[in-house]
């Protein structure tokens, strides 16, 4: 795959980043970053990420964004619309940060194929805590912004993820990949950004079973 071109499947946290870094290091080039919004274009699907907050990030690596706004009923056609686009600039795959969820793997590989995309899944079949270690271990940053409090406590918002985080959440019986949707982070600092993303994390926000942090970029005004 050496020299092969990539979008990556951005969603602004841990497990796409560390897609991204590994299809790099496999000899890929990057060329864009994908990322869903919700139909108002406001925020990002699932993670709530303000557009400038993505931004800042593909700045920070050098690629440029693709965004599209949809609901969860367009979702798939536009999906597709993206990666279209992709592969009409030439592009030939794209980077994903599944691990071990088979219906979403199917789904991806199916979607990707739409548009004669080959799918790249870096991090398939790797255990869980390895890949959060492993994380640590390049030098990621990352917090967690969003928690499912169906599947953890609300505590855990707006916290850094870190080693001791990962024993703490381990211990309690979390899974500290956040892999069945127990929470979301952002990744704003490693190896394949040119400068830390500066953000402000705000009070926390509930939404029904979820509880967000709103994410700004720092004002240094």
């Amino acid at each position: 795959m050496k020299n092969t071109t990539f979008v990556s499947s951005w969603s602004g946290g841990k497990d796409s980043a560390l897609a991204y870094y590994r299809a790099m290091k496999l000899g890929m080039q990057p060329k864009k970053i994908l990322t869903m919004f919700e139909e108002d274009g406001e925020i990002s699907k699932s993670h709530a990420l303000p557009v400038e907050v993505v931004q800042a990030q593909a700045d920070s690596l050098g690629v440029s964004l693709i965004t599209k706004e949809a609901s969860w009923g367009t979702y798939e056609e536009l999906f597709v619309e993206a990666m279209n686009e992709c592969r009409d600039k030439g592009i030939t795959h794209g980077v994903f940060g599944d691990i071990d969820i088979e219906g979403h793997l199917e789904w991806v590989q199916q979607t990707c194929a739409k548009s004669d995309i080959v799918s790249v899944h870096p991090l398939w079949q790797e255990p869980r805590r390895a890949i959060v270690e492993r994380l640590l271990d390049e030098g990621f940053e990352a917090w967690i912004i969003v928690v499912n409090t169906t599947l953890m406590p609300a505590k855990y918002v707006g916290k850094k993820i870190t080693n001791e985080l990962i024993e703490e959440l381990e211990a309690a019986g979390i899974d500290s990949c956040g892999e069945n949707g127990e929470f979301h982070t952002v990744a704003i600092d490693g190896p394949i950004f040119s400068e830390r993303v500066d953000i402000e994390i705000g009070e926390p926000v509930k939404r029904g079973d979820y509880i967000f942090t709103p994410v700004s970029l720092k004002s240094f005004n």
